[in-house]
């Protein structure tokens, strides 16, 4: 049976550092991503307040959630790589 030092040994593997070249990458496609993500959020913004018609109501909302999360999850990859690095 495993003990809690042996999990705690298990995790600190998983939580190896990102080679400095990787991680530069990463954080450049993070950044891109972040950029693009913000247009796509403004632009339904902005359909938001134009008044779109009901029947495309849904689908600017969809799109607001999933833009949403996209940013939820990039900030999220954001605060492992400064953690692996």
């Amino acid at each position: 049976m495993a003990t809690s030092e042996d999990k705690v040994a298990k995790n600190k593997t998983h939580e190896e550092k990102i080679p400095a070249e990787v991680a530069r990458e990463l954080r450049a496609l993070a950044h891109d991503l972040s950029n693009s993500l913000e247009t796509i959020i403004q632009a339904t913004y902005l359909i938001t307040q134009s008044g779109p018609a009901e029947n495309q109501k849904r689908w600017v909302e969809l799109i607001d959630q999933a833009s949403q999360d996209a940013v939820r999850i990039n900030n999220k990859l954001r605060e492992i790589m400064r953690s692996r690095s």
